[in-house]
């Protein structure tokens, strides 16, 4: 069955393939059976139904993705993602606020395991040890270095993940500052991974801008992240809407190019 693939926007993760389409239709569309149009954020649910509207005359049209929270199944390689990604499991027991995850999937989900070398788990880490190991076991067989772009929580670091991490010499692993909670987990994971990799793997997510948060605030934290020789990418909190502020847009973007980041540490910028 030919299904074409519809996206709202581009991201790092939106599929290449000759059946992947950002937006309207082109003027001669392909001939296929079904159209699907996949939805990663809240703020592009409408522009999903606008676009439906449009494909509906190229074949069935159908409209689902993580925006609506309803629970995934499993995971197909280059479907709604680009080759190379996979997600071995779905689902975290944490309850964070900001996060939709949990509301998603209440339950943490080990899925069949499917190759791929850039790893987007929700929790990879809240898996079980034999899921987890089996995870780096296919890893270890990709043309490609892991990186690790979600699911490495600092909190549920142990050595033997560190030991797991240190034999498959990821590209990249990516940790998460959300909320002051993290600062002991995330100083705790740097000092055991610190010894093995460097600021050129090791990274953390940074939430800026949410309800209350100040600008001092964020570059604190920002901060922080630098100084556990961790790069820090700011990710900018937006409401259901998409609604965001100006200055803190700028400020974002003056936190998520490395080599801008350490550029400024060293006072060329």
């Amino acid at each position: 069955m030919a299904i074409a693939r519809v996206f709202p926007r581009r991201t790092s993760c939106t599929p290449d393939d000759a059946l992947a389409f950002v937006g309207e239709p082109p003027i001669d569309p392909p001939p296929v059976d079904e159209v699907h149009i996949s939805v990663a954020f809240t703020y592009d649910i409408k522009r999903a139904f606008d676009l439906a509207g449009l494909w509906v005359n190229v074949a069935p049209v159908t409209i689902g993705g993580p925006a609506f929270n309803l629970p995934s199944s499993e995971f197909t390689p280059g479907l709604y993602v680009k080759h190379g990604i996979t997600i071995t499991s779905r689902g975290c027991p944490n309850r964070c606020w900001f996060c939709s995850v949990w509301r998603r999937e209440p339950k943490l989900i080990e899925l069949s395991i499917r190759d791929g070398w850039i790893v987007h788990d929700d929790n990879l880490l809240a898996c079980s040890e034999k899921h987890i190991r089996a995870v780096f076991e296919m890893l270890e067989r990709q043309p490609h270095k892991a990186e690790f772009r979600g699911g490495i929580e600092a909190a549920r670091l142990q050595q033997w993940h560190v030991d797991l991490l240190r034999d498959s010499k990821p590209s990249a692993m990516f940790f998460a500052y959300d909320m002051s909670d993290d600062r002991d987990a995330l100083e705790r994971a740097a000092k055991m991974l610190t010894p093995t990799f460097t600021r050129h793997q090791l990274y953390a997510y940074v939430l800026i801008g949410y309800p209350k948060d100040t600008m001092e605030e964020a570059v604190e934290r920002l901060e922080f992240v630098r100084s556990l020789s961790i790069c820090p990418f700011a990710m900018l909190w937006k409401d259901a809407e998409g609604h965001e502020d100006k200055a803190w847009r700028r400020l974002q973007r003056s936190w998520c190019r490395p080599a801008m980041i350490y550029a400024k540490q060293q006072g060329r910028f």
